[in-house]
């Protein structure tokens, strides 16, 4: 005998398919939409995300009707409130740096960093040269893994070993040079 199926599935792969269809119908131009406001299309889909979200837990039928018009004011009202979330942000630490001295900023600073960069160019040369290019890769370019191994046709995970052996290596070589503890 078969388990009966609850009942409320019938409702919920109603539910589903609907907000399928919404999404496909309005993904993109929330997308513009947000992207225009807050001028970066990472924050955008993050404001979408929430409004889809937002409307997941809504009753249905309260916004079927004019389902673009309130997506698109959900999606408005998500953003505004990131640009005021990030002003608040950005003016406390406008506000802290002009309170706090620079650490660092002197000439005896900037000799010293230029010091270490120095040591640290030279430790790296004196690695293997399949470290060095995975570390030139995953540091100086900023690659993943997966994208370094692509590049280098070197399995992600040899592409891991690789960088560990090299930090190992200039770990040890800092440490007997002093500079780290």
């Amino acid at each position: 005998m078969k388990p009966d199926k609850p009942k409320h599935s019938k409702l919920h792969d109603d539910r589903v398919k609907w907000m399928q269809t919404v999404m496909d119908r309005h993904e993109g131009p929330l997308l513009r939409y947000a992207a225009r406001i807050l001028g970066d299309l990472e924050r955008g889909r993050d404001v979408v995300q929430e409004a889809f979200l937002k409307l997941w837990k809504s009753d249905r039928f309260g916004v079927d009707d004019n389902v673009a018009q309130w997506l698109f004011a959900v999606c408005r009202n998500g953003a505004v409130d990131v640009l005021r979330k990030e002003k608040r942000m950005i003016g406390l630490s406008d506000e802290f740096q002009k309170t706090q001295p620079a650490p660092g900023s002197g000439p005896q600073a900037i000799a010293e960093k230029l010091e270490a960069a120095g040591q640290v160019k030279v430790a790296v040369s004196q690695l293997p040269e399949n470290q060095q290019e995975v570390l030139r890769l995953k540091f100086q370019n900023g690659f993943t893994y997966k994208q370094i191994a692509r590049i280098t046709g070197l399995s992600v995970s040899g592409v891991g070993f690789h960088i560990h052996t090299a930090m190992q290596a200039l770990r040890r070589k800092f440490k007997v040079a002093g500079l780290v503890a």
